[in-house]
Order: structure tokens, then C-alpha cells, then sequence
């Protein structure tokens, strides 16, 4: 384990960045959107300024530690964090789990709180979104450890495209969930109605803020939850349980694995494309690992661009670097082809491309019995033409994929006949049955 220092310098600019939030929020609010049918501004309480930083709380050797001394959104004790509470502090292999998955980016998220002067429990809140896994996907299209739905990732500059999805990224997602939380809290004054404000949505938030102040009744959070669904009534309570067991583990019986006070990963701009199994190779990890890192990344190759950065533990960074420059192969065997009729089915194209229609489907997961639509954009191996070119930027913002089920075809059969053919068959078959009879009525008779 190691001690993490911080140098005078390095402290002072960090204090100096740890300004009153009210300072701080009031030069983001003048680029935010203003909010709507909020409360009257001179209603909101006073920003509180975050508090004051002493330089040996930064010697902790833990990150748990670390967000302890953060603490800085007022508590709540009702009967729903009793029953979090117990939820979670009777499931030490949920909790250990979820720990886990948090090692790889709890000491990022901490530190962008503090450089804008946020609450460190807030780094507790992918825990409740997503147990830190942003491999996470749920029935309302939310994806990420922060669970942003495809819209809000879109007004906060997320990517979304068929080569990545950057509501998953460790990065981008972190910046625009800090910004969204942020921008919630100028609004409302209150890091818990900012909090219920991001699960349930501003708007509705704001009604209940209305119907309460119609009534003459408070407008903080437990005075709202009567208004609010059963999730978000839950929403504050749970991060609540999750800060008083972080707070005093062994209270609870709990034992929380250490998470080091330290960078879990460094970040490598890569302005070229590179095969995921080739990048992972060269940094001497396991495809999980390198995904657990850039789980943004949907296909099988990581397209280059000025966005591009490719998360990796520091020592496998080096050996990225090392093995890159002894590399002398192409770092991408994946381009792209564009659909133009249906006489181009996924297994014309394996033939042109010398593949299988297998690894065409898994390249671009598409689903078995099924045909891709005109106007398509997959993933195809290079070819000799190719070998050199990355993928145009156009074509990784525009691409699209549509596919339609598979047309069964129709069984041979007899040809549809005509009126006057049903007619006449019909007489013939009369015929038949009466010429039957006539037979059978002269034949002798058997005793």
C-alpha cells in the first residue's frame, strides 16, 4: 500500500479551486439552461461554501477514508435508511462485489468532486444507479455506472453512434453526471432535491415544489416525497445507508475492501484505429480487463479521433508503449461497407470479404434470422485496398444499421387455378364418384 502525499503547490491550487460553490456554480449557471418554473431565487437557501480542507486529510491511504472527510450533504434518519441500511450491511458479498467494480474508478471520481468543490458522497451514487457497473443497461434505456438515458447523454455531449457509447464511458460519463448534478444544484439550492431531481427529472421535481408552496408546506426533500414515486422516495434514503455504513463500517459488521488513494488508470489519446483485441494485447491484458476500462467501445474496433483515450493501469501503459513500437503490423483488420440492395446478404459478403457469415453477425451484432436493410453501414474485414485507412469521421458519426427478419420461403406448391379449371374439376370429380356407383351396383353380389 501506498501513502499518498500531495506537495504545497499542488495543495494550495486545489484550495484555491475549492472556492465557496457559490462563486463556483455562479459561472456555470450563466451557460446552463435556465430552469423553469423553479422556485423564486430569492426562496433559495444561501449556496454553502464546501468546507475547508486540511492538508493531512489527503494522507489517507484509503479512498473510503478519503470520502469521509467530504462528507458535506446534510443527513437524513427516517425509516427507509434504517431498512437500506440493513439491506445492504446484511449482504457482505453484494457490497464486496460492488467495491470491487469501484476500485477501477472511485479515486477518478472522487477527485474531479473535489476539483469542483462537490460533496465526496456523491461518488457513492453509482452504487445506488448502477453497482459501478457501466455495463449497466435498464428497461428505460438508461446505460452507464451513472445511468444516463439516451437524451440527457445527448444535451451533455455524450456520444452516442454505432461504434461507442459514451453514457458508458468512465471518463465522459463521470464529467457529464458531475455538470448534470452541478447544474441541479444551482437550480434547487439543495443537494437533495438536486439528487431526487436527477432520478425523477427537474420538471417534476419543480411540481412538487409548486403543489407544496400552494399549500404552504416545506419544499425540502421529506416534505416532498409524499409526490414522489416509490424510486425516488427510496433515492436519498439508499445513498444515505450507503454513507453512514461507508462512514463506520464496523458499526454495521461490515468490512470494506481497501481501495488505494491513488490512480487506478492513466489515459492514452489514440488518434488511429485499433482492433480491441490488438490494443488489449499490446497492454498485456485480458479483453475483460481492457473492457472493464472502455466499456464505451461497441464494436470490435476502436475508431481514432480527437476524442478517442483509452484508459489502462499505469504499469500496462508502458508496456503498451513498448510493445506498440515493435508492433510493425496493422493495428486495425476491421473497415467498413455500406448495404445498397438486397442481393447484398451478409453471405455474399462474407464470401467477397473472406470470412464467414458467423463473424460478420458477431462483428456487428446482428441477430440470427435476420437480413440487413439498404442503406446499412457494418463492419467488414480489410482488404488489401483498405489496409491503410482508418474509418472517415463522417461515416462513424452517420452510420446506421437497420435489419428486418428473415423472408421464409414458400413451399412448392400446386398453381392457383382459375374459375373455369375449379369448375371443370369439380364436374370431372363428380363424374368420377358417379361412374363409381353405376360400377359398384352390377357387381355380383358376395355371400
Amino acid at each position: 500500500m501506498q501513502t499518498y502525499t500531495r506537495t504545497t503547490i499542488a495543495l494550495a491550487a486545489l484550495l484555491v479551486s475549492l472556492a465557496p460553490i457559490a462563486q463556483a456554480t455562479a459561472d456555470f449557471a450563466s451557460s446552463a439552461p435556465v430552469a423553469s418554473a423553479a422556485a423564486p431565487a430569492a426562496a433559495k437557501p444561501a449556496l454553502t461554501p464546501y468546507p475547508s480542507i486540511k492538508a493531512d486529510e489527503f494522507k489517507e491511504t484509503d479512498v473510503w477514508g478519503r470520502i469521509r472527510t467530504g462528507y458535506a450533504i446534510p443527513d437524513i434518519d427516517n425509516s427507509l435508511v434504517g431498512n437500506h441500511v440493513k439491506w445492504y450491511s446484511t449482504r457482505p458479498d453484494y457490497l464486496a462485489r460492488v467495491s470491487t467494480r469501484a476500485s477501477r474508478y472511485m479515486f477518478h471520481v472522487v477527485q474531479e468532486l473535489e476539483k469542483r468543490g462537490m460533496p465526496t458522497e456523491l461518488a457513492l451514487l453509482p452504487i445506488i444507479e448502477s453497482a459501478f457497473n457501466p455495463q449497466a443497461y435498464s428497461s428505460a434505456d438508461a446505460a452507464g455506472m451513472w445511468q444516463f438515458v439516451p437524451g440527457t447523454g445527448r444535451d451533455y455531449d455524450l456520444k452516442q453512434n454505432m461504434f461507442k457509447d459514451e453514457r458508458r464511458g468512465v471518463l465522459a460519463s463521470t464529467d457529464a453526471a458531475l455538470t448534470y448534478l452541478q447544474k441541479l444544484y444551482v437550480m434547487f439550492g439543495d443537494w437533495q432535491l438536486a439528487l431526487a431531481a436527477y432520478n425523477w427529472g427537474e420538471g417534476n421535481v419543480q411540481r412538487a415544489i409548486k403543489k407544496n408552496q400552494a399549500l404552504g408546506k416545506p419544499t425540502d426533500f421529506e416534505s416532498l416525497a409524499a409526490h414522489m414515486p416509490a424510486e425516488t422516495r427510496n433515492y436519498v434514503p439508499k445513498l444515505q445507508a450507503v454513507k453512514n455504513i461507508v462512514n463506520n463500517p464496523a458499526h454495521y459488521g461490515v468490512s470494506l475492501p481497501v481501495i488505494d488513494n491513488q490512480p487506478y488508470f492513466t489515459v492514452i489519446d489514440k488518434t488511429s484505429d485499433i482492433d480491441l483485441a490488438i490494443a488489449a494485447q499490446l497492454a498485456e491484458l485480458s479483453e475483460d480487463e481492457f473492457k472493464a476500462l472502455n466499456p464505451q467501445f461497441n464494436r470490435p474496433v476502436i475508431t481514432g479521433g480527437e476524442r478517442t483515450k483509452i484508459l489502462l493501469p499505469k504499469e500496462n501503459a508502458e508496456k503498451f508503449h513498448v510493445n506498440l513500437a515493435q508492433w510493425g503490423q496493422a493495428l486495425s483488420t476491421w473497415t467498413t461497407h455500406k448495404i445498397t440492395g438486397a442481393r447484398e446478404s451478409i453471405a455474399t459478403l462474407a464470401s467477397r470479404f473472406g470470412t464467414t457469415p458467423e463473424v460478420i453477425r458477431q462483428a456487428n451484432n446482428i441477430p440470427a434470422r435476420t437480413v440487413l436493410k439498404a442503406g446499412s453501414t457494418i463492419l467488414v474485414p480489410r482488404t488489401s485496398a483498405t489496409i491503410n485507412s482508418d474509418i472517415a469521421e463522417h461515416v462513424i458519426d452517420n452510420a446506421v444499421m437497420a435489419f428486418e427478419a428473415e423472408r421464409v420461403a414458400s413451399k412448392r406448391g400446386k398453381k392457383k387455378m382459375t374459375n373455369a379449371q375449379k369448375v371443370k374439376a369439380k364436374v370431372a370429380s363428380i363424374k368420377s364418384r358417379m361412374s363409381r356407383s353405376s360400377a359398384k351396383s352390377k357387381a355380383p353380389k358376395r355371400r
